[in-house]
């Protein structure tokens, strides 16, 4: 875990490019299939790359830590925090990140509000599994590797 804001920073960077990664390519399937997947997907990325580690960093990521640690406290086990900060962020970042993919997909129209409502609970079962089972585990080992070289 994290102990300073640069190791934050490098957490961060390493989290959002796998699960903005991960989900621009689940959400380009959702709304376009196959044609064209890899590609939509990497023109995709930039943009959702800098909108999520900008609302992670400044608005998700704060809340977020403040609401997990009404949960959990600074001497509860490493796993424990780290799975209840995770559900927390994924929450967050999946009501915040809905809203900018209903707003790519249809613009600021009547149907926003309805494809933000769509976007949330099909985002949130890919989200949360990702985060918990794949992106979580890779990048708290990675993080600690990077960490390891740094120190």
């Amino acid at each position: 875990m994290p102990k300073n804001k640069k190791e934050s920073f490098i957490f961060t960077l390493m989290m959002c490019t796998i699960m903005v990664l991960v989900m621009t390519f689940y959400n380009m399937f959702r709304s376009h299939g196959t044609e064209g997947l890899i590609v939509q997907t990497l023109i995709g990325f930039p943009l959702g790359f800098v909108v999520a580690f900008v609302g992670d960093w400044f608005l998700v990521g704060p809340l977020a830590k403040k609401v997990a640690f009404k949960f959990v406290g600074h001497n509860d086990p490493v796993i424990k925090k780290a799975l209840v900060i995770s559900s927390c962020m994924v929450t967050g970042m999946v009501i915040y990140m809905s809203l900018f993919g209903a707003i790519m997909g249809v613009g600021f129209t009547e149907g926003l509000l309805m494809a933000w409502l769509i976007n949330i609970p099909l985002n949130f079962i890919v989200a949360l599994p990702l985060q918990l089972v794949v992106a979580g585990p890779i990048v708290r080992f990675g993080f600690s590797k990077v960490v390891a070289q740094a120190a």
